[in-house]
């Protein structure tokens, strides 16, 4: 059993009354003909007669006039309200809660108390003190900043007999039922009830709570000892709590043999944290949740309460001010623009166990891996989690990739956003389902032979006063110092990755997509945003680090701490960073130091936005001009294998004005389309692994655009030109197919020993021409033509130990679109030396178009 915390509120194991200053004032007393005393029922109850039973109209005309008349409106207002949402009709296909009923006729009497526990106490005990709440912990209560609501609401043996405390705002009345007994509250105004019984115990009891139109038969969420144990507590404290999801948050479950909800939070500033909710008509008065010491963790119980019900947190912040905030560790959402959380419990059952025991044979850089990247609420717009778990799976199998990488799916207030701001970090967008249909979208892609990446965002989080921004009334989640905390670009607020709770917060959000989704890895975005404190800020706008840098070495040792957790926790996970500038060891491993004196990050993989960049800018020229940049193409071999490399064409490359893949190309329609089929598979044949954003698979023209997705039209057969596009769909289809068989491709992507030039100088040709090695030495060789010409015996240079070469990919075949420009018959070497090499071949180069041939 878990012992009561200290806490700086009331003593939450010292009854209310024996921290008065002053003496006790007596109880007050009623006359007999209109309220009989406690003491009697019990004594009746306790000899085995039948107990005084008051009818809830009964107590109610005992009860004195003690509230004004704004108060009596607001209670019969808000009491029918509590009749048909808090206690009356259940929605629809839902069962009313287990711990909280109306009242009937026939209600269930409670389970009977032990003799001992209602035995009256001896008469010396009797000189009993006023079971009221004093004035102190009222004010503490009403104004909602009290710490330890349970030492003194519920129910606590004090000198002659057992106090029941409740606080119930709006109620006319509440008895405390316990076996046959029945016994009314004295009401003490502003909601407060209480009465003092001479037992020896605190029995089994339960309340009945009389509104205007209704009567609430509960079990009391004082009465309850704190669901988190000390264990808990200690990680949560240290920050290194790695199932955090599981402590806190909203959570059914059975306590003390009661079902309910435990809702606790981290909010060390607040003076008081309330529940508010769908259960009470979003007013949290009646239910102040406890302090847990000085992990700044908040708790409460509440019986009765299930999956299904909306509920916030109610914070007083320091300077006595409230604010409605949703739970940062909620595992489901209300669909936005609405901002709640919702209670929510799995019970789904994965299908993917197979997929999950071959995941890790092959580290990710030595495996193949080619990723098709997502926008899941644009992809098909319109369609569900479920509804794309029919689709998605079987249109990327049959194009032959790897893996997906989802944009986003946390939960994000702005769908223009596409989720990189993210204000749920704990529950997917509800816009597609519930979090066990984006399971179901999951396990529906493994069982494909698919793994999932999904993109995740460490580095800010928008500030929407619902949300996470000075959560509890300062700087929480973000820096206290506002030159870190606001993000220069984006208007957000950047995490304090010094705090130990915010570090904890972040890295077990990590191992919660990876162990409760089955995330196969997670690319994290804006990573050199964080590795800087200089990031977008002016001279005078940052501060240098304590070594007078500008490394920002929190981000560092969080991206460590982060790395290290997921791949000691998860077998065959892979975290890819968004890292767009020369960070030394982005990949490497963290215990290994490299020459700037840091450790390596930890990552599996690195996008390479250099290769992006100067790519993309070679293939923008016309190839008359092509000759004056060819080291664009040419240079990312120098630094290949510096990093683990994923060469990414994503969809930052083809929005906002960028334009898409095709139509970055010069030239006309047949052109631009042969450049990029022709561009796609030197792509393919680099080092380093592909990603390729949705639509660029089929040439569409147009630019992505969030509110309508890829233009599907452009592959209908009744279109003019759907040939065209089916052609580049085709030839990705091919390079991934050829790809995945060909280990030369992906099997030493990471080690020079993978790749040899075999002429990369050909400027005025406009040509590249290498070799890429398997583990065994076999060969693949690449032939990439830039010029809209056709060139014929053109002499390469391969090795003499290879009897013959034929074509196993060329991008001008007709099927592509192109113009079926191929090299059909097997190439024979010849004895004469050609780029340093000791034998040659003769090729037809097609007009912009990229070649593969293997050993025949």
């Amino acid at each position: 059993m878990t012992p009561r915390p200290e806490s700086s509120g009331s003593h939450p194991e010292q009854p209310a009354e024996q921290r008065r200053t002053e003496p006790p004032t007596p109880a007050r007393k009623k006359p007999a003909a209109k309220k009989q005393p406690a003491t009697a029922a019990a004594k009746k109850f306790a000899a085995g007669k039948t107990p005084v039973k008051k009818t809830a109209a009964a107590a109610a005309k005992s009860a004195p006039a003690a509230k004004a008349t704004v108060q009596k409106a607001a209670a019969k207002k808000t009491a029918k309200k509590t009749a048909g949402k808090a206690v009356g009709k259940a929605p629809a296909g839902k069962k009313p809660s287990a711990g909280s009923r109306v009242r009937d006729t026939a209600r269930t009497a409670p389970a009977p108390v032990p003799e001992a526990a209602v035995r009256p106490a001896p008469p010396e005990a009797e000189i009993a003190v006023s079971p009221a709440v004093d004035a102190g912990d009222r004010e503490r209560l009403l104004d909602g900043w009290h710490h330890a609501p349970h030492s003194v609401l519920g129910a606590h043996p004090v000198p002659g007999g057992v106090a029941f405390r409740a606080f119930r705002p709006y109620a006319r009345a509440v008895t405390v039922v316990s076996g046959g007994m029945s016994v009314a509250l004295h009401d003490d105004g502003d909601g407060f009830f209480s009465g003092l019984l001479p037992l020896r115990e605190v029995p089994a009891y339960r309340l009945l709570v009389t509104y205007e139109e209704a009567e609430l038969d509960t079990e009391d969420a004082y009465r309850f000892l704190p669901t988190l144990g000390e264990l808990d507590l200690h990680l949560i404290g240290e920050g290194r709590h790695e199932e955090l999801w599981t402590v806190l948050g909203a959570h059914p479950m059975t306590h003390q043999g009661v079902a309910g909800t435990r809702f606790s939070v981290w909010a060390p500033n607040a003076r008081g944290v309330r529940v508010a909710g769908s259960f009470n008509i979003w007013d949290g008065a009646a239910f102040p949740m406890r302090s847990l010491g000085s992990t700044g963790v908040w708790e409460l119980f509440v019986p009765g309460i299930g999956e299904g019900e909306l509920y916030k947190f109610e914070i007083t912040r320091p300077d006595g001010s409230k604010t409605l905030r949703a739970d940062p560790m909620a595992r489901r959402t209300e669909v936005p623009p609405a901002t709640s959380s919702i209670v929510t419990s799995s019970r789904y059952e994965w299908g993917d166990s197979e997929w999950l025991e071959r995941r890790a044979e092959l580290p990710a850089h030595r495996a193949p891996f080619s990723v098709y990247e997502v926008h899941l609420a644009s992809w098909r717009p319109g369609l569900t989690y479920r509804q794309l778990a029919e689709q998605l799976p079987a249109y990327v199998k049959d194009l032959g990739f790897t893996h997906v990488e989802l944009m986003p799916v946390a939960e994000h207030p702005f769908g223009g956003s596409w989720g990189y701001q993210v204000t749920g970090f704990y529950a997917p967008t509800a816009r597609l389902g519930t979090p066990d249909d984006f399971k179901y979208l999951v396990d529906a892609l493994h069982r494909a032979g698919i793994g999932v990446i999904m993109d995740w965002v460490p580095a800010h989080f928008p500030r929407d006063e619902w949300a996470l921004a000075e959560f509890d009334g300062r700087p929480l989640y973000e820096h206290s110092d506002p030159l870190r905390a606001a993000h220069p670009d984006w208007g957000t607020l950047e995490f304090d990755f010094g705090r130990r709770e915010v570090r904890n917060f972040l890295v077990a959000n990590a191992l919660y997509w990876c162990e409760e989704f089955h995330i196969d890895g997670l690319r994290v975005d804006a990573v050199a945003s964080m590795l800087y404190l200089d990031y977008s800020r002016e001279p005078g706008e940052w501060t240098p680090n304590e070594h007078g840098g500008r490394e920002n070495l929190d981000a560092v040792a969080f991206l460590q701490e982060m790395n290290a957790t997921v791949y000691r926790r998860v077998p065959g996970v892979v975290t890819i960073a968004e890292e767009s500038t020369a960070w030394d060891g982005v990949t490497r491993a963290t215990h290994h130091r490299g020459p700037s004196g840091f450790g390596g990050l930890g990552f599996g993989l690195k996008w390479n936005m250099g290769w992006m960049h100067d790519s993309l800018e070679y293939m923008s020229h016309e190839p008359v001009h092509r000759a004056y940049h060819h080291g664009e193409m040419t240079f990312s071999m120098v630094y290949a294998y510096s990093e683990n490399y994923v060469l990414p064409i994503s969809h930052d490359e083809v929005v906002h004005g960028k334009g898409s893949l095709v139509s970055k190309m010069p030239g006309d329609w047949w052109r631009r389309r042969a450049d990029l089929r022709a561009y796609l598979g030197y792509m393919w044949a680099h080092p380093g692994k592909q990603l390729l954003f949705m639509g660029q698979e089929f040439a569409q023209g147009a630019e992505w655009s969030e509110a309508h997705g890829p233009d599907w039209w452009l592959l209908d057969p009744h279109y003019g030109a759907e040939a065209d596009h089916r052609g580049v769909r085709d030839l990705v289809r091919d390079l991934n197919t050829v790809y995945r068989s060909t280990p030369a491709l992906w099997q030493n992507d990471t080690e020079p020993s993978g790749f040899r030039w075999v002429t990369g100088d050909a400027a005025d040709d406009n040509v590249l021409a290498f070799l890429r090695y398997d583990a065994d030495g076999s060969p693949l060789l690449a032939v990439c033509h830039f010029a809209p010409v056709v060139r014929h015996d053109y002499r390469i240079g391969v090795p003499d130990d290879v009897p013959a070469w034929h074509e196993v990919l060329n991008t001008d075949q007709a099927r592509y679109g192109g113009g079926g420009v191929t090299n059909p018959d097997p190439v024979k070497p010849e004895p004469q030396g050609w780029h340093g090499r000791p034998a040659s071949i003769r090729l037809t180069l097609p007009p912009l178009a990229t070649v593969w041939l293997r050993p025949a």
